[in-house]
């Protein structure tokens, strides 16, 4: 997606709205081997330091990795590569993902643990990276856009039936 800071620090952004469904019958062997191609790729890329950004945001949960996936990837990533990695940034996170984390920080180094940071924003995002390069899918765009729509109709709604179950307030509607 480009490049960060006075180096050449390579931002790789993984959308996984683009996952396999988990519902094919080759999910295993695709999944393996699209782990194994995005290794490859990062270690021919990154030659210092990196960060990743995985959004998270419009992706339905049976297009979301497994937990047995991950850890296998987490083991299989070789010690240089975790080294460089600077940031692991996750755009809006699921209760899913929260969960899975905080389950597995026992079992992953406190290093790694402390490179993990969660944004809920695109403008958050735009805060911490150079968004020049980054490409967000426009069905993540789509999807937030639609979700804060949702919560302002919910909140004009909910006061609405609020204040006509007031009877000081009914008595003002009906004026």
């Amino acid at each position: 997606a480009g490049y960060y800071g006075d180096g050449l620090n390579a931002i790789i952004v993984f959308a996984a709205c683009f996952l396999p469904d988990s519902s094919r019958t080759d999910y295993n062997y695709v999944m393996e081997n699209l782990f194994l191609y995005v290794i490859s790729t990062l270690e021919l890329m990154v030659a210092e330091d990196y960060m990743i950004v995985y959004l998270n945001g419009a992706t339905p949960r049976r297009r979301m990795p497994g937990l047995g996936w991950m850890k296998k990837c987490y083991q299989m990533i070789d010690r240089r590569l975790r080294k460089n990695l600077k940031s692991f940034i996750i755009v809006h996170p699921s209760w899913f993902i929260r969960t899975i984390l905080a389950v597995t920080r026992p079992f992953i180094s406190s290093k790694f643990s402390s490179k993990i940071q969660y944004v809920n924003t695109l403008a958050e995002l735009r805060e911490m990276i150079p968004m020049e390069y980054v490409h967000i899918p426009d069905s993540i765009v789509k999807k937030k856009s639609t979700e804060k729509k949702c919560l302002l109709i919910f909140f004009l709604v909910s006061r609405t039936s609020c204040l006509s179950n007031d009877p000081e307030m009914a008595s003002v509607e009906q004026e």
